[in-house]
């Protein structure tokens, strides 16, 4: 049973992961296609192209060469996103910093309830975030906010960060649950390198 239930949570982080990856190159590649465009029109708004070959400069630019309308915007949406896609995967997966010289001289106990109580702490941090997140989308969405350029209601960039947000938060609460079972079982569960599947 829990074999079936841990290949779920494990499941949902690694897919969530692989759409955050994918996300993330999306982003990089916009913002790679922007920053060209942004150099080709100085360059074909510049006094040479506009003065040996204005109609060429002036079709380019007619044609939408330029940079993204709009790129920030889609930039801090996306990163947003792709934080909360990454988390959980990381979580499960024990991937988070530890500084060891702090805990070296504990024993196996001593580390196991340490282990619970930052993994409890840090799922209280995430259910809290995506209780925020939830919010603020709620607050955005009666004031009718929009984002300065594209003019899209600011609430949808919550709503898309809010669905990895609350996955994070549920795998969070697992994690938290599968160390307060390791602590009372003496037991690994899920082994300090990520999960034992």
């Amino acid at each position: 049973m829990f074999k079936t239930i841990h290949k779920i949570f494990y499941g949902l982080a690694w897919t969530m992961a692989v759409v955050g990856g994918a996300l993330l190159t999306a982003l990089v590649l916009m913002l790679c296609l922007s920053i060209l465009g942004r150099e080709a029109s100085d360059v074909l708004h510049s006094a040479w192209m506009q003065e040996s070959m204005p109609g060429v400069a002036r079709s380019l630019l007619d044609a939408g060469v330029g940079p993204i309308f709009g790129d920030y915007e889609f930039l801090v949406a996306g990163l947003a996103v792709s934080v909360f896609c990454f988390l959980g995967w990381c979580q499960i997966t024990a991937g988070h910093a530890t500084v060891d010289v702090f805990t070296s001289g504990l024993s196996d106990n001593q580390r196991r309830w340490l282990q619970v109580f930052i993994e409890i702490l840090f799922a209280g941090v995430l259910v809290l975030i995506a209780v925020q997140l939830y919010d603020g989308m709620n607050t955005l969405a009666r004031r009718r906010s929009t984002t300065f350029l594209l003019q899209y209601p600011l609430w949808w960039n919550y709503a898309a960060a809010l669905v990895p947000a609350v996955i994070t938060a549920a795998i969070g609460v697992y994690v938290a649950l599968v160390r307060v079972a390791e602590a009372v079982t003496k037991h690994s569960i899920i082994s300090a390198a990520g999960a034992d599947h």
